[in-house]
C-alpha cells in the first residue's frame, strides 16, 4: 500500500511541473510561428489581434491566472459556423486562396490552444505551429524570419522533450532496475531525433523554402502593398502619408566613386492634373523589349554629351512599386525582366516585375555644370497642349504667378524666381490637413501657406502653367542614407519626394525643387545606428539567403580566389601549420580547455586529409569563374552545355541519346523554352567547334534566363 500511495503522489503532484513545462513549451511553440506569420507583414490587424488575444488567454489559464473551460458544443458550433464562411472569406473577403487559407490555419490555432486537453489535440497544436512557420516561410523574405526560426527550434526542443518526459510519467509506474540500461538508448534516440528534426527544418525552412517554396506560391500571394504615387497617379496628401513611415523602399549601391551627392531618384512624371491628383493617361506607354538582359534608353547624340558617367546598382523592395528609380539621365540599363514600359513623361516600369524585389543595374550620365542641359528639340504641338492643360482653379492663383514672375524676361527666369518665392515664403510641415478642403492647392497657397513637397511641386506646376511654361510633376526619392555597414545607400518610404520639370527654350526639361528644406530633420542617435545595423542583417538576408544563386557562388570564389593569390600557393600549408602551433599552445596552456584544443587538432587533420576533394572543388568554381568573365576555353562547352541539360531534367525534360543538340532544341514543347535552348545551342557550337570565347558569355546570360523561365 506504501508503495502504491507515493506512486499516486508521484503522478498527481510531482507531475504537475512537468505538464505545466510542456504547455508553456507547446505556447511558445505556437507563439513563435504566429510571430513569424506577423513578421512577414501578409497577416492582416483583426486575425493578428484576435490570434493574440487567444495566446494570451490560453497563457494565463496554463499559469492558473484563470480557471475556466469552454463547453464542447460552443466549439462545435464556432467550427462549423467557420467552415461554412471559410468559401465565404476566399470569394468576397480576402479573395485570395493561400490568405483564406491563413485566416483558416490560425482559426483551428485558437479553437485548439484554447481546448485541448488530450494527446490528440496536442498533436493538431503542434501540426498548426509547423504550419504556421511554413506559412510565415513562404510569405517572409525579412531578416526576422530567421529570428523566429530560431525561437521556434528553441521551444520546438523544449516541447518536443518534455512531451517525451510528460509520457513516461503518464504510465504505470514500474520499478525494474534492469530497465536502466535502456535509458541512454532511449534518451540518445531522442537526442538523434531531435538533433536531425532540427537540420531538417533549417535546412528546409531556412534555406531551401525561401527560395523554392515562395517561387512555386507566389502567384497565390499578390503584390501586399505598394506605395501610392509612383506609377500612374498620385492624390494630394498621398505623398505625405508616405513619409511619416519609415519602411526600407530600396537600397543603391554605388560603383563609381565621384557619384555626386544629393541625388534625387526620379520615377514617375505626371502630366494631367484635375485640381486633387496628378495622374497619366491609362494605356499611355510604349513597351520595349530586353535583350539579353541589356536595353539602351538613349540614342548616339546623348551618348556623346560631355560629362560625368556613374554605374549603380538599385535593389527595390517588394513593397515598393513597380516603377523603376534612375539618378541622371540613364543611358543603359541591366535587368532581369523581359519587357520595360516606357511610360508618358519618360518614365520607365518593370512589366511582369514578381514578388521578392527587383534588382537592376544603371549606367547614367550627370552633365558639367559648363554644359547643364541638353541640346532640346521641339515639343509637338499635342504635348505642349497637354502640358498646359488646367482644370478649372482658383482666379487668384495665375495674379500669384504674375507677380512672382514679375520683372523677368526669359521663362527660365520665371521659373526659377517662382521656385525662390515657394522656398522662400512659404513653411514645410508634415501635418496634413485636419479637415478635407474644396480647393486643396488654394488652401495652401492662400490659407495654409505650409505643406511637404507635393503641394510645392503642385502649386509651381501650376502657376508655371499659368504663364504658358509646359510643367509636370516627379515623383521620386531623395539621396537616403548611407549605410557603412552594408555598404549600400538605404531610401526608406520617408524619403519620398516630389519636384517639378519645365519645358525650357534651349534647355528641355529642366528640373525645379521649390520645396523648403524640412525644418526638423531627422537626428542621428542611438536608435537610428541600431537601425543600420538592422538594414545591413536585412540586406545580408536577401544577398546571400534569398537571393544566393550562381552569380553569388561566383562572387564569393572570386574572393576567396583572391585571397588565395594574396597569401601564396602554399597558403593551406601555412595555415595549418599555425593552426597546429596555436593549438598546441593552448593545450598547453589551458588544462580544463584540453578537450577543445584536440577537437581542434582533430578538424585539422580530416581537413588536411581531404586536400585533394577540396582542391578539385576549388579549381572547378575557379573554372566556373574564369568562364563568366570570358575566359572560357573549347573544352569548357561540354561543362556549360550539361549545366543546361541539368536545369532542364529538374523541369523533368531529359534529353535522349539519339537526338542531336538542335534537334532536341526543335522537340521542345514550350515555344521560349525552345528559342531559349536553341540559341544556347548555336553559343555552345561556337565555343566548342568555333573556338568563340565570347560565346561564353552568351551562354551564361542563357542559362540564367532558362533559370527564371
Amino acid at each position: 500500500m506504501t508503495v502504491r500511495s507515493s506512486s499516486a503522489s508521484l503522478r498527481s503532484g510531482d507531475t504537475q511541473p512537468v505538464e505545466r513545462f510542456f504547455e508553456l513549451s507547446l505556447l511558445g511553440l505556437l507563439a513563435s510561428g504566429y510571430l513569424a506569420v506577423v513578421g512577414s507583414g501578409f497577416l492582416d490587424v483583426p486575425t493578428a489581434v484576435i490570434t493574440a488575444a487567444g495566446l494570451l488567454l490560453r497563457g494565463l489559464i496554463v499559469s492558473r491566472v484563470l480557471r475556466f473551460e469552454f463547453s464542447p458544443r460552443i466549439v462545435t458550433a464556432l467550427t462549423l459556423a467557420y467552415m461554412g464562411f471559410y468559401p465565404l472569406d476566399y470569394l468576397y473577403f480576402s479573395k485570395q486562396f493561400l490568405q483564406a487559407t491563413v485566416h483558416l490555419v490560425f482559426f483551428l490555432a485558437i479553437v485548439k490552444i484554447l481546448t485541448a486537453k488530450t494527446n490528440r489535440d496536442y498533436t493538431y497544436v503542434k501540426v498548426i505551429a509547423f504550419l504556421e512557420l511554413l506559412a510565415a516561410c513562404i510569405l517572409s523574405t525579412r531578416f526576422n524570419f530567421f529570428a523566429f526560426l530560431a525561437l521556434f527550434l528553441c521551444f520546438g526542443v523544449a516541447t518536443f522533450a518534455s512531451s517525451e518526459v510528460r509520457s513516461s510519467t503518464q504510465k504505470t509506474l514500474i520499478v525494474a532496475r534492469t530497465g536502466l540500461r535502456f535509458f541512454p538508448w532511449r534518451l540518445g534516440s531522442l537526442t538523434v531525433f531531435v538533433f536531425v528534426g532540427i537540420l531538417g527544418m533549417t535546412g528546409g525552412l531556412f534555406f531551401l523554402l525561401p527560395r523554392t517554396a515562395r517561387a512555386a506560391f507566389q502567384h497565390l500571394v499578390s503584390q501586399r502593398y505598394h506605395l501610392p504615387g509612383f506609377s500612374n497617379e498620385v492624390v494630394l496628401g498621398e505623398i505625405g502619408e508616405i513619409k511619416q513611415q519609415s519602411t526600407p523602399v530600396m537600397h543603391v549601391r554605388m560603383y563609381s566613386i565621384d557619384a555626386p551627392s544629393n541625388l534625387k531618384w526620379r520615377g514617375a512624371a505626371l502630366t494631367e492634373f484635375d485640381g486633387r491628383r496628378w495622374y497619366n493617361p491609362s494605356g499611355a506607354g510604349e513597351l520595349l523589349r530586353v535583350e539579353r538582359g541589356l536595353f539602351r534608353l538613349v540614342d548616339d547624340n546623348q551618348r556623346l554629351r560631355i560629362g560625368r558617367r556613374i554605374q549603380y546598382e538599385v535593389h527595390l523592395q517588394d513593397i515598393a512599386a513597380d516603377t523603376l528609380f534612375f539618378a541622371g539621365t540613364p543611358e543603359f540599363v541591366q535587368i532581369n525582366a523581359p519587357f520595360v514600359i516606357r511610360t508618358a513623361g519618360g518614365g520607365y516600369r518593370a512589366a511582369f516585375a514578381g514578388s521578392g524585389g527587383l534588382t537592376y543595374g544603371v549606367y547614367s550620365f550627370f552633365p558639367d555644370s559648363a554644359t547643364p542641359s541638353a541640346p532640346a528639340g521641339a515639343l509637338s504641338f499635342s504635348e505642349r497642349e497637354n502640358d498646359l492643360r488646367l482644370p478649372p482653379i482658383d482666379s487668384r492663383i495665375p495674379a500669384l504667378a504674375r507677380r512672382m514672375a514679375a520683372g523677368k524676361s526669359t521663362a527660365y527666369a520665371e521659373a526659377r524666381a517662382i521656385e525662390q518665392a515657394l522656398r522662400s515664403s512659404y513653411g514645410y510641415t508634415l501635418d496634413l490637413p485636419k479637415k478635407q478642403v474644396a480647393d486643396p492647392l488654394a488652401y495652401f497657397l492662400f490659407t495654409r501657406k505650409k505643406g511637404h513637397c507635393e503641394y510645392f511641386a503642385s502649386a509651381m506646376a501650376v502657376m508655371l502653367r499659368t504663364l504658358r511654361i509646359p510643367s509636370r510633376v516627379v515623383t521620386g526619392f531623395q539621396s537616403g542614407v548611407y549605410n557603412p555597414i552594408s555598404g549600400w545607400q538605404l531610401i526608406r518610404a520617408s524619403d519620398a519626394h516630389s519636384w517639378v520639370e519645365a519645358w525650357l527654350p534651349n534647355r528641355g526639361w529642366t528640373t525645379f525643387d521649390p520645396t523648403p528644406p524640412d525644418p526638423n530633420p531627422p537626428s542621428s542617435s542611438l536608435w537610428s545606428r541600431l537601425n543600420l545595423y538592422v538594414d545591413a542583417a536585412e540586406t545580408f538576408w536577401q544577398d546571400w539567403v534569398l537571393n544566393y544563386d550562381l552569380d553569388r557562388q561566383l562572387v564569393l570564389a572570386s574572393r576567396m580566389g583572391q585571397s588565395s593569390r594574396n597569401v601564396g600557393g602554399g597558403w593551406l600549408d601555412g595555415s595549418l601549420m599555425l593552426a597546429w602551433t596555436w593549438s598546441r599552445r593552448t593545450i598547453g596552456e589551458a588544462g580544463p580547455y584540453t578537450a577543445g584544443g584536440v577537437s581542434l587538432i582533430i578538424a585539422l587533420l580530416i581537413l588536411l586529409s581531404h586536400r585533394a576533394p577540396l582542391k578539385k572543388w576549388w579549381q572547378t568554381r575557379l573554372r566556373v569563374r574564369k568562364v563568366q568573365h570570358g575566359e572560357a576555353t573549347p573544352n569548357d562547352a561540354t561543362l556549360l552545355y550539361n549545366r543546361m541539360l541539368a536545369l532542364l531534367k529538374r523541369r523533368g525534360i531529359e534529353k535522349p541519346a539519339w537526338l542531336t543538340p538542335f534537334e532536341f532544341a526543335r522537340v521542345l514543347p514550350a515555344p521560349e523554352l525552345a528559342l531559349v535552348v536553341d540559341d544556347l545551342t548555336s553559343a555552345y557550337n561556337d565555343l566548342r567547334f568555333g573556338g568563340n570565347r565570347e560565346a561564353a558569355s552568351r551562354i551564361m546570360i542563357l542559362l540564367k534566363r532558362l533559370e527564371k523561365l
